[in-house]
């Protein structure tokens, strides 16, 4: 029981590595950060930086707050027409369920684990634990390696590698080609592929110090020993 005990901390930890770096990415540090940057391509249509800094809280709050589409919906620029159309509405709507989704994994897999953590204390598992810990550091170890470099060759290399593997993503969550759009279409003004590219760096990025950190910063037999010469 302890060694799948142990096992199961390891599978939820890319999870909750993988969460936490999403909700980063959700955050405005991003975005701001992003947005920034010299190499962020500009909008052809006219987006101004000071635009897309304006109307892209709007668009990251609405997938996590409790609004409805309508909070998108109600948007309109200065000559007032409706900042997304219908299209983009469903999608949005779409993504925010995906979004829930995943969040909801993420506060369950932490749940889990720290559930997990006072069983270990409590049961003598402990040394097990560390080891289920520092084995799902490698583990996303190695997926955040494969993302960052499916990532890194899309933007220095071959920006085809990139779109196939979003259109894979795409294909999972989401239903046809509902997630596409025509370049003068808002979503793809503020969010263009490059912002995509980025982002999907920078979880590996995040997950990978995450991993890293479990993989190599835990010392199972020292933490075990201090723990029960503790008791």
């Amino acid at each position: 029981m302890k060694n799948i005990l142990s096992y199961l901390t390891s599978l939820l930890i890319p999870l909750a590595l993988i969460g936490t770096a999403l909700r980063i990415l959700l955050s405005p540090l991003f975005f701001n950060i992003e947005y920034r940057m010299p190499y962020f391509p500009a909008d052809e249509y006219g987006f101004t930086q000071q635009d897309r800094l304006h109307w892209a809280p709007f668009a990251v709050d609405y997938l996590i707050n409790n609004g409805d589409i309508s909070y998108l919906g109600d948007l309109k620029f200065e000559n007032g027409s409706p900042l997304y159309n219908e299209r983009e509405l469903t999608h949005m709507a779409d993504v925010k369920n995906v979004v829930r989704g995943a969040l909801n994994v993420w506060y369950i897999s932490l749940a889990i684990l720290a559930l997990l953590a006072m069983l270990a204390w409590r049961g003598d598992w402990v040394y097990e634990f560390i080891n289920g810990l520092r084995r799902g550091g490698m583990w996303m170890i190695g997926l955040a390696v494969s993302l960052g470099l499916i990532a890194g060759i899309g933007i220095a290399i071959s920006p085809d590698v990139f779109w196939q593997f979003f259109s894979f993503f795409h294909s999972i969550f989401f239903e046809g080609d509902s997630w596409l759009f025509y370049y003068s279409d808002t979503l793809i003004r503020l969010f263009p592929i490059r912002f995509w590219q980025d982002a999907f760096l920078w979880a590996a990025i995040l997950a990978l110090g995450g991993g890293a950190g479990l993989a190599f910063g835990l010392k199972g037999q020292v933490i075990h020993n201090r723990v029960y010469n503790s008791k």
